[in-house]
Protein backbone atom coordinates (compact mmCIF):
# COMPACT_ATOMS: atom_id res chain seq x y z
CA UNK A 1 0.00 0.00 0.00
CA UNK A 2 1.23 3.46 -0.89
CA UNK A 3 -0.55 6.79 -0.64
CA UNK A 4 0.27 10.28 -1.85
CA UNK A 5 0.58 13.17 0.56
CA UNK A 6 -2.78 14.51 -0.63
CA UNK A 7 -4.47 11.16 0.01
CA UNK A 8 -2.93 10.88 3.47
CA UNK A 9 -4.00 14.42 4.35
CA UNK A 10 -7.56 13.68 3.25
CA UNK A 11 -7.78 10.35 5.07
CA UNK A 12 -6.39 11.68 8.36
CA UNK A 13 -8.06 15.07 8.35
CA UNK A 14 -4.71 16.84 8.52
CA UNK A 15 -2.96 18.98 5.91
CA UNK A 16 -0.10 18.52 3.50
CA UNK A 17 1.66 21.35 5.28
CA UNK A 18 1.46 19.46 8.59
CA UNK A 19 2.88 16.33 6.99
CA UNK A 20 5.78 18.30 5.53
CA UNK A 21 6.33 19.81 8.98
CA UNK A 22 6.53 16.31 10.47
CA UNK A 23 9.18 15.51 7.87
CA UNK A 24 11.17 18.63 8.67
CA UNK A 25 11.20 17.61 12.34
CA UNK A 26 12.38 14.11 11.50
CA UNK A 27 9.14 12.74 12.92
CA UNK A 28 7.67 11.26 9.74
CA UNK A 29 9.63 10.97 6.52
CA UNK A 30 7.90 10.00 3.27
CA UNK A 31 8.93 6.58 1.99
CA UNK A 32 9.86 8.17 -1.34
CA UNK A 33 9.66 11.40 -3.27
CA UNK A 34 8.69 11.14 -6.93
CA UNK A 35 10.43 12.86 -9.82
CA UNK A 36 7.65 15.44 -9.76
CA UNK A 37 8.34 16.20 -6.10
CA UNK A 38 5.26 14.39 -4.81
CA UNK A 39 5.65 12.67 -1.46
CA UNK A 40 4.53 9.07 -1.06
CA UNK A 41 3.94 7.04 2.10
CA UNK A 42 4.20 3.26 2.31
CA UNK A 43 2.84 0.86 4.95
CA UNK A 44 5.60 1.60 7.45
CA UNK A 45 5.16 5.35 7.17
CA UNK A 46 1.39 5.07 7.51
CA UNK A 47 1.69 2.93 10.64
CA UNK A 48 4.07 5.50 12.12
CA UNK A 49 1.61 8.26 11.26
CA UNK A 50 -1.18 6.34 12.97
CA UNK A 51 0.92 6.16 16.12
CA UNK A 52 1.71 9.88 15.90
CA UNK A 53 -1.98 10.75 15.68
CA UNK A 54 -2.83 8.43 18.56
CA UNK A 55 -0.18 10.04 20.75
CA UNK A 56 -1.32 13.52 19.75
CA UNK A 57 -4.77 12.48 20.87
CA UNK A 58 -3.27 11.97 24.33
CA UNK A 59 -2.11 15.57 24.34
CA UNK A 60 1.60 14.95 23.79
CA UNK A 61 3.69 17.55 21.99
CA UNK A 62 5.75 16.66 18.94
CA UNK A 63 9.13 16.43 20.77
CA UNK A 64 7.62 14.05 23.32
CA UNK A 65 5.99 11.99 20.56
CA UNK A 66 9.32 11.59 18.83
CA UNK A 67 10.91 10.45 22.09
CA UNK A 68 8.17 7.87 22.61
CA UNK A 69 8.49 6.56 19.05
CA UNK A 70 12.25 6.34 19.32
CA UNK A 71 11.99 4.39 22.57
CA UNK A 72 9.28 2.00 21.41
CA UNK A 73 10.69 0.40 18.30
CA UNK A 74 8.30 -2.55 18.41
CA UNK A 75 5.32 -1.04 16.62
CA UNK A 76 3.01 -4.01 17.11
CA UNK A 77 3.56 -4.12 20.86
CA UNK A 78 3.08 -0.36 21.14
CA UNK A 79 -0.12 -0.47 19.11
CA UNK A 80 -1.46 -3.35 21.17
CA UNK A 81 -0.91 -1.33 24.34
CA UNK A 82 -2.65 1.66 22.81
CA UNK A 83 -5.49 -0.56 21.63
CA UNK A 84 -5.91 -1.83 25.17
CA UNK A 85 -6.15 1.74 26.40
CA UNK A 86 -8.65 2.64 23.64
CA UNK A 87 -10.85 -0.27 24.64
CA UNK A 88 -10.65 0.85 28.24
CA UNK A 89 -11.68 4.35 27.19
CA UNK A 90 -14.49 2.88 25.11
CA UNK A 91 -15.80 1.06 28.16
CA UNK A 92 -15.41 4.16 30.33
CA UNK A 93 -17.31 6.31 27.81
CA UNK A 94 -20.03 3.67 27.59
CA UNK A 95 -20.36 3.89 31.38
CA UNK A 96 -20.60 7.67 31.10
CA UNK A 97 -23.30 7.40 28.45
CA UNK A 98 -25.30 5.01 30.63
CA UNK A 99 -24.77 7.30 33.62
CA UNK A 100 -26.10 10.37 31.81
CA UNK A 101 -29.03 8.38 30.44
CA UNK A 102 -29.96 7.29 33.97
CA UNK A 103 -29.78 10.89 35.17
CA UNK A 104 -32.03 12.08 32.33
CA UNK A 105 -34.54 9.32 33.05
CA UNK A 106 -34.55 10.12 36.76
CA UNK A 107 -35.09 13.84 36.12
CA UNK A 108 -37.88 13.18 33.63
CA UNK A 109 -39.67 10.59 35.74
CA UNK A 110 -39.05 12.20 39.10
CA UNK A 111 -37.07 9.23 40.35
CA UNK A 112 -34.24 9.35 42.89
CA UNK A 113 -30.70 10.28 41.88
CA UNK A 114 -27.94 7.94 43.03
CA UNK A 115 -24.49 9.55 43.20
CA UNK A 116 -22.68 6.28 42.49
CA UNK A 117 -24.69 5.93 39.29
CA UNK A 118 -24.43 9.59 38.28
CA UNK A 119 -20.63 9.64 38.25
CA UNK A 120 -19.85 6.14 37.03
CA UNK A 121 -17.14 6.44 34.36
CA UNK A 122 -16.02 9.94 35.35
CA UNK A 123 -12.96 8.86 37.32
CA UNK A 124 -10.14 8.69 34.75
CA UNK A 125 -8.73 12.23 34.96
CA UNK A 126 -9.49 12.95 38.60
CA UNK A 127 -6.26 14.84 39.24
CA UNK A 128 -5.66 16.26 35.77
CA UNK A 129 -6.48 19.89 36.56
CA UNK A 130 -4.41 19.83 39.74
CA UNK A 131 -1.38 18.31 38.03
CA UNK A 132 -1.57 20.76 35.13
CA UNK A 133 -1.81 23.71 37.51
CA UNK A 134 1.21 22.56 39.50
CA UNK A 135 3.52 21.23 36.78
CA UNK A 136 1.96 22.06 33.41
CA UNK A 137 -0.08 20.29 30.73
CA UNK A 138 2.99 18.54 29.29
CA UNK A 139 3.69 16.88 32.63
CA UNK A 140 0.17 15.50 32.83
CA UNK A 141 0.13 14.37 29.20
CA UNK A 142 3.46 12.57 29.53
CA UNK A 143 2.59 10.72 32.71
CA UNK A 144 -0.92 9.99 31.44
CA UNK A 145 0.44 8.48 28.22
CA UNK A 146 2.88 6.38 30.24
CA UNK A 147 0.08 5.04 32.41
CA UNK A 148 -2.23 4.38 29.46
CA UNK A 149 0.55 2.55 27.63
CA UNK A 150 1.00 -0.01 30.40
CA UNK A 151 -0.44 -3.48 30.25
CA UNK A 152 -2.78 -4.55 33.04
CA UNK A 153 0.03 -6.62 34.53
CA UNK A 154 2.37 -3.63 34.53
CA UNK A 155 -0.24 -1.44 36.18
CA UNK A 156 -0.84 -4.09 38.82
CA UNK A 157 2.90 -4.31 39.51
CA UNK A 158 3.13 -0.52 39.81
CA UNK A 159 0.19 -0.39 42.21
CA UNK A 160 1.71 -3.19 44.28
CA UNK A 161 5.03 -1.33 44.48
CA UNK A 162 3.26 1.87 45.53
CA UNK A 163 1.13 0.06 48.12
CA UNK A 164 4.18 -1.62 49.59
CA UNK A 165 5.97 1.71 49.94
CA UNK A 166 2.97 3.31 51.67
CA UNK A 167 2.60 0.30 53.99
CA UNK A 168 6.26 0.55 54.99
CA UNK A 169 5.90 4.26 55.71
CA UNK A 170 2.89 3.62 57.91
CA UNK A 171 4.61 0.79 59.76
CA UNK A 172 7.65 2.97 60.43
CA UNK A 173 5.45 5.79 61.71
CA UNK A 174 3.55 3.45 64.04
CA UNK A 175 6.89 2.14 65.34
CA UNK A 176 7.86 5.76 66.21
CA UNK A 177 10.89 5.76 63.91
CA UNK A 178 12.79 9.02 63.76
CA UNK A 179 12.70 10.91 60.41
CA UNK A 180 16.49 10.90 60.31
CA UNK A 181 16.88 7.21 61.17
CA UNK A 182 18.41 4.73 58.73
CA UNK A 183 15.03 3.08 58.26
CA UNK A 184 13.26 6.35 57.44
CA UNK A 185 16.04 7.53 55.15
CA UNK A 186 16.03 4.24 53.27
CA UNK A 187 12.29 4.68 52.74
CA UNK A 188 12.86 8.28 51.66
CA UNK A 189 15.41 7.12 49.08
CA UNK A 190 12.92 4.58 47.74
CA UNK A 191 10.22 7.24 47.68
CA UNK A 192 12.36 9.69 45.72
CA UNK A 193 13.32 6.96 43.23
CA UNK A 194 9.64 6.06 42.91
CA UNK A 195 8.74 9.69 42.15
CA UNK A 196 11.53 9.96 39.59
CA UNK A 197 10.33 6.90 37.70
CA UNK A 198 7.11 8.63 36.62
CA UNK A 199 7.39 10.34 33.19
CA UNK A 200 6.43 13.99 33.19
CA UNK A 201 7.55 14.64 36.76
CA UNK A 202 10.22 17.30 37.32
CA UNK A 203 13.63 15.71 36.94
CA UNK A 204 12.36 12.46 35.41
CA UNK A 205 15.30 10.44 34.14
CA UNK A 206 17.88 12.45 36.09
CA UNK A 207 16.32 12.34 39.56
CA UNK A 208 13.57 14.45 41.14
CA UNK A 209 14.48 18.04 41.83
CA UNK A 210 14.66 19.29 45.40
CA UNK A 211 11.75 21.74 45.10
CA UNK A 212 9.50 19.03 43.68
CA UNK A 213 10.22 16.59 46.50
CA UNK A 214 9.81 19.24 49.19
CA UNK A 215 6.58 20.51 47.64
CA UNK A 216 5.06 17.05 47.54
CA UNK A 217 6.23 16.29 51.06
CA UNK A 218 4.44 19.38 52.34
CA UNK A 219 1.33 18.47 50.37
CA UNK A 220 1.17 15.07 52.08
CA UNK A 221 0.42 16.91 55.33
CA UNK A 222 -1.61 19.83 53.97
CA UNK A 223 -3.96 17.76 51.79
CA UNK A 224 -6.12 15.30 53.71
CA UNK A 225 -6.42 13.06 50.66
CA UNK A 226 -2.68 12.41 50.75
CA UNK A 227 -2.47 12.36 54.54
CA UNK A 228 -5.03 9.54 54.63
CA UNK A 229 -2.62 7.33 52.67
CA UNK A 230 -0.14 7.50 55.54
CA UNK A 231 -2.60 6.98 58.37
CA UNK A 232 -3.54 10.61 58.87
CA UNK A 233 -1.71 13.86 59.58
CA UNK A 234 0.65 12.31 62.13
CA UNK A 235 1.87 9.63 59.73
CA UNK A 236 2.06 12.11 56.85
CA UNK A 237 4.11 14.47 59.05
CA UNK A 238 6.63 11.67 59.63
CA UNK A 239 6.89 11.09 55.87
CA UNK A 240 7.27 14.81 55.23
CA UNK A 241 10.00 15.23 57.81
CA UNK A 242 11.89 12.20 56.52
CA UNK A 243 11.74 13.51 52.95
CA UNK A 244 12.88 16.95 54.07
CA UNK A 245 15.82 15.34 55.85
CA UNK A 246 16.66 13.29 52.76
CA UNK A 247 16.48 16.36 50.54
CA UNK A 248 18.82 18.26 52.86
CA UNK A 249 21.34 15.43 52.67
CA UNK A 250 21.17 14.39 49.05
CA UNK A 251 19.30 16.84 46.80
Amino acid sequence: MEASIQQVARLTGTTSRTLRHYDALGLLEPSRIGDNGYRWYDDGALVRLQRILLLRGLGLGLPEIRRVLDQEQDETTALRRHLEWLRGEQQRLARQVASVERTITARQDGGPLVAEDMFDGFDHTTHREEVEQRWGAAAYASSDAWWRGMTEAERAAWKARSADLVARWRAAAVADAEPGSDEAQELAARHVAWLGSIPGTPGHGTGPVREYVLGLADTYVADERFAANYGGVEGATFVRDALHEYAARHL
